[in-house]
């Protein structure tokens, strides 16, 4: 068993994970605040609803520009520039006089955020290999995952026993061990004279991913026949089309589409789209369910889904290295279905949803199987491409995991018909769950190659080839 053993791998883990927990977390910490941000400086639903908006909307646009400037100067390099811009957004968040002060620091606040993911996976991949590599990837992804879901607890109560300000205020101290950390990781080397950042790709990036995410957000309140949302849509959809017409001609590209030649790095998004969509709309029926249909308070709905939090941090790590041994097809086959069956072991969830016969089942065996996919999912992905394009893989893979959970609750409210999340609505969206989990499974099942088939197939990538932990794994 390969384990980290020298200093600046301990100090790459421990900053990868301070980093990207800080990004993960602030998608998920001030939900349970806005009630409390609402008294205090005004604004009604709408701003409400942007100041969580407003971080998402930024990071998952400005993300795939993230990756690429991460792969051009430097992984250290871009992410100390993240970890001040998040600091400094999260302070201005903390102090913010008005709401509209406070949405615009939390865009801020998702650009900085950008900086954080891919750079700090990229660090791990550059500084650990083999099984080691495995393992890293599995504790880091093991507490993003945490991130998100223990953010709701957190959130309640820091604004039960303190203040929503403490929300963001709460960024800076880990912010500060983080950039104390990164004073042990080595150096990047100068940037090359002929680098060059694709500006182009950038603005149509930033427009393609920015604003269909923009009418997914509000379609809600407008519908799709508004221009509000139609005009958004369309041009954000040829702003796509241009985006990959210009990335085929530009000598220098921000997203070299031949990353998709690697046939792991391809179905392994798609099996990403599928099961963060799932993860998504099931987390959230869960979450509001819990407290519009079975009376629980914003707080125990949260704790109500720590169990498959200690699952993920006890076992990514074992199922990443076990995954390195075994290969990758297996793991991403059987985790998404162990997960799509905790969501339909959901549907015996009754009304009044008792928490130890109804909900702590569900929730554990949901969590193992996420347990059981998020390492070998992500190191999958990035072990299929080359090392000196790790920054703009992971920004993709971040990218299509958050479009698929944006994608996926906008959906909910129409799937169900209703408002209010009742017993059986909450049904139909954990079914709608699991189907996508087995959807995702499915594709890793049919799509996915250990890497002794694929160096031995044609049109292997060399990543895929040599890609980390697998030498071992066969078909």
């Amino acid at each position: 068993m390969t384990r980290w053993t020298t200093a600046h791998q301990r100090a790459v883990l421990t900053v990868a994970v301070l980093a990207s927990f800080i990004a993960f977390l602030d998608g998920s910490v001030v939900n349970v605040a806005l009630p409390a941000i609402s008294r205090e400086l005004g604004g009604g639903l709408a701003s409400q609803q942007w100041v969580v908006d407003a971080y998402l909307l930024t990071l998952g646009s400005v993300i795939l520009l993230a990756g690429s400037l991460s792969d051009a100067f430097g992984r250290r390099r871009v992410l100390v520039w993240g970890l001040f811009g998040f600091g400094i957004a999260s302070v201005a968040c903390a102090l913010a006089p008005t709401i509209e002060l406070l949405i615009v620091a939390r865009g801020v606040q998702g650009v900085a955020g950008a900086l954080l993911v891919p750079s700090s996976l990229a660090l791990i991949l550059d500084a650990f290999s083999g099984g080691g590599q495995a393992r890293a990837i599995g504790t880091w992804t093991a507490f993003t995952s945490v991130a998100s879901v223990a953010g709701p607890v957190l959130g309640g109560v820091l604004v039960d026993a303190l203040s929503w300000r403490w929300v963001f205020a709460i960024n800076v101290l880990p912010i500060v061990f983080a950039l104390f950390g990164t004073r042990s990781l080595h150096r990047d080397a100068p940037a090359p004279a002929d680098t060059h950042v694709d500006l182009v790709g950038a603005g149509l990036g930033i427009a393609g991913l920015g604003l269909p995410v923009f009418a997914l957000i509000e379609q809600s309140r407008y519908g799709w026949g508004s221009p509000i949302i139609a005009v958004p849509l369309v041009v954000g959809l040829v702003c796509v089309a241009a985006f990959i017409l210009w990335e085929r001609r530009t000598p220098h590209p921000m997203l070299p589409l031949s990353i998709f030649r690697a046939r792991n790095f391809t179905v392994g998004n798609i099996s990403t789209l599928f099961v963060y969509g799932g993860l998504a709309v099931g987390t959230f029926a869960l979450a509001v369910f819990l407290q519009q249909g079975a009376g629980y308070s914003a707080t125990m709905a949260g704790f109500a889904i720590i169990p498959s939090s200690v699952v993920l941090i006890a076992l990514s790590a074992y199922f990443g290295r076990l995954s390195s041994r075994v290969g990758p097809r297996l793991m991403m086959t059987a985790g998404p279905l162990t997960a799509g069956l905790g969501f339909a072991l959901m549907t015996r969830i009754g009304e009044h949803a008792d928490y130890l016969t109804e909900v702590l089942p569900a929730v554990a065996v949901f969590g193992l199987g996420m347990a059981v996919t998020v390492a070998p999912l992500t190191a999958t992905i990035l072990g299929a491409v080359d090392a000196s394009r790790s920054g703009i893989a992971s920004a993709i893979n971040n990218a299509v995991s958050r479009v698929a959970g944006l994608v996926a609750v906008a959906l909910a409210g129409s799937l169900t018909g209703s408002a209010v999340i009742d017993v059986d609505s909450f049904h139909q969206l954990v079914i709608a769950a699991a189907v996508a989990m087995g959807a995702g499974a499915v594709a890793s099942a049919v799509g996915i190659r250990n890497p002794g088939a694929v160096a031995q197939g044609d049109g292997a990538s060399v990543g895929e080839r040599t890609g980390p932990g697998w030498s071992r794994a066969g078909s």
